[in-house]
């Protein structure tokens, strides 16, 4: 098993990288499918994909697959052959990334999970088969232009807060499983008005859709492809994007640009800004927003004392992190900096 997993370190991995002068393509999929031998799909799924040069991180589970990754363009017609070779993969459809800077992924993650979204529901709660009405981006634009629709957005305060869907709904919420009773009780009012849901590719809206039917909504729609596809077409049309701002993307880019709007501000200074960023003190990592004047000040840290934790020798910053006596008071990921999403009413 030992050829299953990367064993370089991040330093090895980046050098690989930025030596290896191909360009790639970064692309992301999901579909619900029922996977039985999970442990021989996941190996085989990362020998070829490995040998191919794809990397990115891959989730499977016995209820389907979630993958965000980047392929050599060199390779792209064997990667493509390969997932028609696949019977759970087959005529699988690719959201192809907007922005493209062959830095979003350093090594090829494929774990196993029990759930592909971690949703926080009982197998029972939903049933899958009963999703909301899927839109084509053309719809979903047009249907938003209905006085009664509901729009919601389906993902974290995070990722909203740098762009998100004009008068959408934007829960404050860190992670999806959150997300659902929280969606279920602001609609509350709404049951029998269209609801738009949408996220970043249409993975959760899948869940968070039949989980609002679960529940006694009856007009439940969901933006295929979500974000990313919505984007495309838009621009194939030639219309003006009603989705306004970044779309948050999990990988080393953080971001896409749909629009030019900047509608969040720096967590630092409070100056416009809608570029995210890890702090570099690696026993935080806060992820949070930074202009470029504040991440100079603090060395791209979220506080003075960040910046100095992560000044301080390697050894050194080992050692604060094995002492529990020093942790304890300090203040936790969500409430230091915490950041202020966009809450739009729903009217």
């Amino acid at each position: 098993m030992s050829n299953l997993y990367n064993h370089l370190s991040k330093e090895e991995l980046e050098l690989l990288r930025n030596n290896e002068g191909v360009y790639r393509q970064t692309v992301s999929f999901y579909r619900y499918v029922r996977i039985e031998e999970i442990e021989k799909f996941r190996a085989d799924l990362y020998r070829f994909w490995f040998k191919n040069g794809v990397v990115g991180r891959v989730y499977v589970a016995h209820e389907g697959i979630n993958a965000q990754i980047s392929v050599p363009i060199e390779n792209w017609d064997k990667f493509i052959d390969h997932l028609s070779s696949v019977e759970e993969l087959k005529n699988m459809p690719l959201k192809i990334a907007l922005e493209e800077k062959g830095t979003s992924f350093l090594k090829l993650i494929v774990r196993i999970k029990e759930k592909i979204v971690a949703d926080g529901l009982a197998d029972h709660e939903i049933d899958l088969s009963n999703m909301g009405r899927h839109l084509d981006p053309l719809e979903f634009d047009e249907m938003l232009e209905d006085p009664e629709a509901v729009v919601v957005d389906v993902r974290n305060h995070y990722e909203s807060e740098v762009g998100h869907f004009d008068g959408a709904i934007c829960p404050d919420v860190d992670t999806f499983k959150e997300s659902l009773p929280i969606i279920r009780d602001m609609l509350e009012d709404h049951k029998d008005k269209p609801v738009l849901m949408y996220c970043t590719g249409g993975i959760r809206c899948e869940k968070a859709s039949a989980y609002l039917k679960a529940n006694g909504f009856n007009n439940v729609n969901q933006l295929h492809g979500g974000i990313i596809n919505y984007a495309h077409e838009i621009e194939k049309a030639g219309k003006s994007s009603k989705f306004i701002g970044k779309n948050f993307v999990f990988d080393d880019r953080l971001g896409e640009r749909i629009t030019e709007d900047v509608i969040s501000n720096c967590h630092t200074c409070g100056e416009k800004c809608d570029e995210h960023t890890n702090c570099k003190n690696d026993d935080c990592h806060l992820l949070f927003i930074q202009c470029k004047s504040c991440s100079e000040k603090l060395d791209g840290c979220c506080s003075v004392e960040c910046q100095e934790i992560a000044a301080l020798p390697l050894e050194e910053q080992k050692k604060l992190r094995k002492d529990k006596e020093l942790r304890e008071g300090r203040p936790t990921h969500k409430s230091r900096l915490r950041p202020k999403p966009n809450k739009l009413s729903a009217q």
